[in-house]
């Protein structure tokens, strides 16, 4: 009793800060918890036009289809792991290595000129995005085609977007070139927060660079990267519908079909609703048991978590 009383007291003490919250906690509730309703037609065997409540009863028919008959599944699941997985990695390693190289330039107004060019990319809308790869990519009118065909490398142009042996390694280059210098940020943050005593005693004790670096500083960025980790794991399974729509056309769907695009074909272009909800609650699953899985293997063996 006297807990529940020293419970109800603080949240008395800080009524405005949940007053503040109040707001936010009606939207997440009215925009992220009540569309969950919606599952029901995973479970349903649902009609456009009909009660979302009121279709026949078919139990895990859909989940079921989805991993023993669809035939699409298995490359959907190969495209979304494989290019999320690769992108996750390139990403923080290279934001890493970025934010070491960049803390290593003397010259202030260099290091504020090359981190200003390498975050902008950040800034720039997908469709942005697109239009800018599509004139250096482009198979007739792209720069890069057109320079290799001056000097006489090709005759024909390559299909960089359309060719499905190059997607990954597009989609691979597009997020590198669009997130580095907003991951390097948060690196270079906490290279900041570093001692400074623990580098000025390297260098008495005669530590090269190199030294530092391996000894000290990346050291210090485990943790960062660990966080970052199990940040990101849970989005391993979900893509970003807006990139890969983009990308996305009729010859090269069979690498770039992921999980969000094949959710958004069969729901809202075939109209399968109940068959699209079944695959968003299978990745949404995945998703959670994935961070879970990796929150548990980071604390294991870095002794952080998050959960």
């Amino acid at each position: 009793m006297n807990k529940k009383k020293s419970l109800l007291s603080k949240i008395a003490e800080q009524h405005r800060l949940y007053i503040m919250m109040l707001p936010m906690l009606i939207a997440v509730t009215l925009f992220a918890y009540l569309p969950l309703s919606g599952w029901v037609m995973a479970f349903t065997d649902y009609q456009i036009g009909g009660s979302l409540f009121g279709g026949e009863f078919i139990g895990f028919r859909q989940f079921e289809y989805f991993f023993t008959q669809a035939v699409d599944s298995g490359y959907v699941l190969r495209n979304t792991l494989v290019i999320n997985l690769l992108t996750l990695v390139i990403n923080l390693f290279s934001a890493c290595a970025f934010a070491i190289l960049l803390n290593e330039v003397r010259t202030s107004w260099t290091r504020r000129i090359v981190q200003s060019f390498s975050f902008f990319p950040f800034f720039v809308s997908w469709v942005i995005t697109y239009s800018i790869f599509n004139s250096f990519l482009a198979m007739q009118t792209g720069v890069i085609n057109i320079l290799l065909k001056n000097l006489g490398v090709i005759d024909i142009g390559i299909n960089f977007l359309g060719d499905p042996k190059y997607s990954w390694g597009v989609m691979l280059f597009v997020n590198f070139w669009k997130y580095i210098g907003y991951n390097s940020v948060i690196f270079l943050s906490a290279i900041s927060g570093i001692d400074q005593e623990q580098y000025e005693a390297a260098s008495i004790d005669g530590a090269t660079h190199m030294q530092k670096i391996r000894l000290i500083t990346l050291p210090a960025l485990a943790p960062t990267l660990a966080i970052l980790l199990i940040m990101n794991s849970g989005w391993i399974f979900s893509s970003n519908f807006e990139e890969f729509n983009l990308f996305y056309n009729s010859v090269n769907w069979e690498r770039m079909e992921v999980l969000d695009i094949y959710v958004y074909r069969y729901g809202l272009k075939l109209h399968d609703y109940s068959y699209a909800t079944a695959v968003g609650i299978i990745k949404t699953v995945a998703s959670l048991i994935l961070l879970f899985v990796v929150n548990t293997a980071a604390k294991r063996f870095n002794g952080r978590s998050l959960l």
